[in-house]
């Protein structure tokens, strides 16, 4: 075994016995018989160590360049399959006849405009007065006489 790989696995074997005796040391006062006053207190305390020796392990693992480079290959992967199944699924639905999600945002944003332009047609209708309530102009002419 090389001496760093040594130094690391007595790293975290250390971190770990740190990690077990700093959330567990609760456990030891309350059987040497020291009461704590209050309980919940206890367990915040707890789980704020906890929380706190959880925080740096995580720190640690993720400056590994292993990490990086196996949480890229996964995103990657994870994004090609997503792109895979976008596509069998495009495939199917027009195999069945039946609209994409693409094809149902394209007549989504068409039926917007249809709606506009009609709101602009009936705000434009609102404004002028119906040909009922127009005034005519003055009836001047005559009828012929009767013969």
């Amino acid at each position: 075994m090389s001496q760093r790989s040594w130094r690391a696995r007595e790293s975290r074997t250390q971190s770990g016995k740190r990690m077990h005796n700093e959330a567990f040391g609760w456990q030891r006062a309350t059987m040497r018989g020291d009461s704590p006053a209050d309980p919940m207190a206890m367990m915040r305390s707890a789980l704020d160590q906890w929380e706190k020796l959880a925080n740096e392990y995580g720190a640690q693992f993720l400056q590994r360049p292993e990490t990086a480079k196996a949480m890229q290959s996964m995103t990657s992967g994870y994004l090609q399959m997503q792109k895979m199944m976008q596509e069998a699924m495009g495939k199917a639905l027009a195999v069945a006849n039946l609209p994409s999600r693409k094809d149902i945002e394209t007549l989504s944003e068409r039926l917007g405009a249809i709606e506009a332009s009609l709101a602009r047609i009936e705000g434009g209708r609102q404004g002028a007065p119906t040909s009922a309530l127009l005034p005519r102009p003055p009836r001047t002419r005559k009828p012929p006489p009767k013969t």
